[in-house]
């Protein structure tokens, strides 16, 4: 009975972990939204991994480091108005372990002239115990 009980107390542990894990995540993303909706690149950036091994993957190919990736943003987007309002839609948060998760949507901009839109598949990772992205792959 107690090897029973120790089990279950394991397994709601591990679960509420990974609730905590998962709504920082979402916080992450949120966060991204509101810094591109206000036109702050640089705040939308805080929650991407600040390493030379950043991987953004878009429709040129790769680019690798976080201050490309910024410098990349900022040349596509150089103002608020070609930034736009920013959505996303998170059709998948997936935790794969203490340290990794997975993370599938969509991405459109409410912008004057238009409303470009496509998808993104992310790779997070606990940095530090803060969940960053560590690998973008945008359409």
């Amino acid at each position: 009975m107690k090897k029973l009980i120790l089990c279950s107390l394991l397994i709601l542990a591990s679960f509420c972990c990974f609730s905590q894990d998962r709504e920082a995540i979402i916080k992450v993303m949120h966060n991204q939204q509101t810094a591109w909706s206000n036109g702050d690149v640089n705040a939308f950036m805080q929650g991407y991994w600040k390493s030379d091994s950043l991987m953004f993957i878009g429709k040129r190919g790769p680019t690798y480091g976080w201050q490309q990736t910024l410098d990349n943003y900022k040349k596509s987007y150089p103002d608020k108005a070609a930034m736009g309002k920013l959505t996303f839609r998170l059709d998948k948060v997936q935790l794969l372990s203490k340290t990794d998760a997975f993370v599938m949507g969509a991405w459109s901009l409410a912008r004057e002239k238009d409303t470009p839109g496509g998808y993104f598949t992310l790779w997070f990772r606990k940095v530090n115990g803060e969940w960053k992205i560590v690998c973008d792959h945008t359409s």
